[in-house]
C-alpha cells in the first residue's frame, strides 16, 4: 500500500518551529510532524494515524489535531528546537577565547497587532544588522539577556553579574570583551520569544534599555576610551552606548520646528528644494532603508512590510518622551529599581491579555505626548493654512506618533481596568 500524504493544520508559531527543525535536520516538515507524532499520547496518535489512511491511499488529508495533541505537539518541538541550539551553539566554545554565543530573536506573536509588528521590524533591524555587522567588523556587541549561552569563566574573569545599572546584560558585555573575551553571533539560530502587547510594557522596557545604555556608558566608556583598542572599537562603542541621547534631542526638534517654519515663512522653492529636500531625505531614507534591508533579508515578503515603516518611523518619534525621561534620569544619576517587562504568553490573536493581573501603570507620560500630539496638530494646519504642502507628510509622522503612544497608553491602562472589574 502507498504512503498516504497529509498535511496537518497547525497554528503558525508552531508550524514555524517545525520548519526550522527541519530546515536544520534537512528534512520535510511532514517528516517532522510524523516523527513526532510518534510521540504523542496514544488516543491523540491513533486519531492522527487513523485520519491519515481514511480515503484514497494518495489523497492529501487536511487534519486537525486536539487540543491536547498539539500541546503535546508543542512540547516535543521545544525539546527538539533546544537540543538543536544547543548543538549549534556548544562548539563554539572549544574556542577558549569564546565568551558568549548569541542567537536572534524569533517573534512568536509578531502577527498579533500593529504593535507587535512594529516591535518585530525593530528587533529584526537590531540583531540582523547590528548585532551582524558589528561580530562581523570585531567590533563589540552585546548579549540580549536571552537566547544566548556564557562561558562561566568568562563571567567571573569579567567581574561576575553588577547591578548599578538597569542593562547588567550590556554592563557584563562589555566588560567581558574589554578583558579580550570574544563574542560570536549566530543570526541563522532562531530562539521564539515574545514582544509586548501592551504599550505600557513595551514603554516600560524601552524606558529601561535607553536609561541602561546611558548609565553603562557613563560606568564604562572612560576605560574603552583610554584603552588600547582600536580605533574603529571605541569608536563603534561610543555611538553604541550613548545612542539614545537621540531621544532628547528628537523633543528639542519638536519644539523647534514651528518657530522655524516662522523665521522661514517666506523662503522660495529654491531653498526647499536644495535645503530642506536633502535634510528630510537624509532623516528618513536612512531609516527607512536601514530596516528595510533587514526585512528583505530575513522575509520573502519583504515588499509587503514596507507598508509599516511610515509608522514604524512615528512610533520611534512617539517614544521619545519616556526615553527622553530615561536618559535624563541616567545623566543625572537618579537610580531606580529594575521593572521587569511584562509577559502574558500570547501567541496568537485568539489569546487575551487584558484581564491579566500583571500591567504596568501610565503616570502622566501620556498626557505629555498627547499635548505634543495636539501641537503638531496645530503646526500641520499652520503649514497648509500656509500652503507649505511639502512639510505635511513629515509632521504627520509627529501628529501619530505621539497622539498613538499617548492615546494607547491610557486605552490600554482604561480597557485592562474596566474588564478586571467585570
Amino acid at each position: 500500500m502507498a504512503r498516504p500524504l497529509f498535511s496537518v493544520r497547525l497554528p503558525r508559531d508552531l508550524a514555524e518551529a517545525l520548519d526550522r527543525i527541519a530546515e536544520h535536520a534537512g528534512q520535510s516538515r511532514s517528516d517532522v510532524v510524523e516523527m513526532l507524532i510518534k510521540g504523542l499520547d496514544s488516543e491523540d496518535r491513533d486519531m492522527v494515524l487513523k485520519a491519515t489512511v481514511a480515503g484514497a491511499p494518495t489523497e492529501k488529508r487536511n487534519l486537525r489535531l486536539s487540543s491536547d495533541a498539539l500541546t503535546r505537539l508543542k512540547q516535543l518541538a521545544g525539546d527538539l528546537e533546544l537540543a538543536d541550539f544547543l548543538r549549534r551553539t556548544t562548539p563554539f566554545f572549544g574556542d577558549p577565547k569564546i565568551a558568549m554565543v548569541q542567537a536572534r530573536w524569533g517573534h512568536i506573536n509578531q502577527d498579533y497587532s500593529l504593535l507587535t509588528k512594529i516591535q518585530a521590524i525593530l528587533l529584526d533591524a537590531h540583531f540582523v544588522l547590528e548585532h551582524g555587522g558589528r561580530n562581523r567588523s570585531g567590533l563589540f556587541f552585546n548579549f540580549n539577556g536571552t537566547a544566548g549561552i556564557w562561558r562561566r569563566t568568562a563571567i567571573a574573569d569579567a567581574g561576575g553579574w553588577q547591578h548599578d545599572t538597569l542593562t547588567e546584560d550590556l554592563d557584563l558585555s562589555y566588560r567581558a570583551q574589554l578583558r579580550g573575551w570574544q563574542f560570536v553571533f549566530i543570526p541563522g539560530l532562531i530562539a521564539p520569544a515574545e514582544v509586548p502587547v501592551e504599550m505600557n510594557a513595551f514603554k516600560s522596557q524601552q524606558h529601561r534599555w535607553a536609561k541602561g545604555s546611558i548609565q553603562t556608558a557613563r560606568k564604562l566608556l572612560p576605560r574603552i576610551l583610554k584603552s588600547d583598542l582600536p580605533r574603529a572599537v571605541k569608536v563603534e562603542a561610543f555611538f553604541h552606548l550613548t545612542a539614545n541621547i537621540s531621544y532628547p534631542l528628537m523633543i528639542a526638534l519638536s519644539f523647534l520646528l514651528l518657530p522655524a517654519m516662522i523665521v522661514r515663512f517666506n523662503q522660495g522653492w529654491f531653498q526647499m528644494l536644495y535645503i530642506d529636500l536633502p535634510l528630510w531625505l537624509a532623516s528618513t531614507a536612512s531609516i527607512s532603508t536601514f530596516y528595510l534591508i533587514s526585512q528583505k533579508e530575513l522575509y520573502p515578503d519583504w515588499r509587503v512590510r514596507l507598508k509599516y515603516l511610515p509608522f514604524l518611523m512615528s512610533v520611534g518619534i512617539g517614544l521619545s518622551v519616556s526615553n527622553s525621561k530615561a536618559v535624563m534620569e541616567a545623566l543625572l544619576g537618579i537610580k531606580s529599581s529594575f521593572k521587569r517587562t511584562p509577559k502574558y504568553r500570547i501567541e496568537s490573536k485568539k489569546d487575551r491579555w487584558v484581564t491579566k493581573k500583571y500591567l504596568r501603570r501610565t503616570g502622566v507620560m501620556p498626557l505629555f505626548e498627547l499635548s505634543l500630539g495636539t501641537y503638531f496638530g496645530l503646526v500641520v494646519f499652520y503649514a497648509f493654512v500656509n500652503q507649505n504642502y511639502p512639510t505635511i507628510p513629515f509632521l504627520m509622522l509627529f501628529v501619530i506618533g505621539f497622539t498613538y503612544m499617548g492615546l494607547m497608553s491610557i486605552l490600554h491602562m482604561t480597557l485592562h481596568r474596566w474588564l478586571r472589574g467585570l
